[in-house]
């Protein structure tokens, strides 16, 4: 399960295919005009994103007659949710930029560490246009003592929230078992 937006698997695909990929393609645009004006190879993929976009919306959202309640209902779950994601990857930007201020390493060098050649893809990692591995974030916390509930996110979509209380429900272990505020978006 996907828990953010990557730009270049996006774009290899090259469609959105839901509301919340919809969303974060959005967020992920304003991240980009900011990019742009740092390396133009930005450019080109906002433009590319920027495309897509305009084609989903052309596609799901251009005739009042095909937007239902549920569609509304939809779009508003995946905008909490990619919100969520940006609040969570921001305060993780900020946090792993305070750690490496106080240890005096530029993002740069933490890209060598990680094994990151490029410092633009570094920039990408830290503004969630691309995704941590897991190698990275295991290295980052014990590099820069954060605790990982910090470095990843623990919220889940609706879609899969569904997925696996259902699951959980056809198990009829009375052992396993969800409380009502296990999956809530705060």
């Amino acid at each position: 399960m996907k828990t953010q937006l990557d730009i270049s698997k996006l774009l290899e695909i090259g469609e959105i295919q839901n509301e919340l990929d919809f969303e974060k393609a959005l967020i992920a645009d304003r991240k980009l005009r900011v990019l742009s004006k740092e390396d133009s190879k930005y450019k080109i993929i906002r433009k590319k994103l920027r495309d897509l976009i305009a084609d989903y919306e052309a596609k799901n959202w251009s005739s009042s007659s095909k937007i239902s309640e549920t569609k509304l209902q939809e779009s508003d779950v995946a905008e909490l949710i990619a919100e969520k994601e940006r609040l969570f990857i921001q305060k993780r930007k900020l946090l792993i930029r305070k750690k490496l201020k106080h240890l005096n390493v530029t993002q740069q060098e933490l890209g060598l560490i990680l094994g990151h050649k490029s410092k633009s893809y570094m920039s990408e990692l830290m503004n969630g246009l691309s995704p941590f591995s897991l190698k990275d974030l295991i290295v980052i916390n014990r590099l820069l003592k954060i605790d990982l509930t910090d470095l990843v996110p623990t919220f889940l979509p609706q879609s899969e929230q569904l997925k696996i209380r259902t699951s959980i429900k056809k198990l009829g272990n009375p052992k396993v078992k969800l409380s009502k505020n296990d999956f809530v978006l705060v």
